[in-house]
């Protein structure tokens, strides 16, 4: 069975989402999800979560490294990150601050 792999998907349309567009995404996938932000380069450490992350940036940008692949990943406003249970991660929120929503599943 193949390691399950971080999935980054930009919002296709010219404008990003609104707010109400991305939750009603995330309820429509069955997802209990919550908004939160925080200010221009505030840090994550590197971490790990029992659940699959689900997260739409609403506005600003955030990036995510993957130190297992030496890979990082900057998200802007619309764009989705999946990232699988087990799955180390840090961020580094970029110089306008960020809004995201996030949502979990757990299976």
């Amino acid at each position: 069975m193949p390691a399950p792999t971080v999935t980054v998907a930009p919002w296709a349309k010219d404008q990003p989402p609104t707010e109400a567009t991305i939750r009603q995404i995330l309820h429509d996938e069955g997802l209990h999800y919550y908004r939160w932000s925080n200010g221009p380069g505030d840090v994550y450490g590197a971490h790990t979560h029992p659940y699959h992350k689900v997260l739409y940036v609403v506005a600003g940008t955030i990036t995510f490294g993957l130190p297992a692949d030496e890979q990082q990943v900057v998200l802007h406003a619309g764009d989705r990150m999946e990232l699988p249970p087990g799955i180390t991660h840090d961020a580094v929120v970029g110089p306008e601050g960020v809004v995201c929503i996030e949502g979990h599943r757990y299976n």
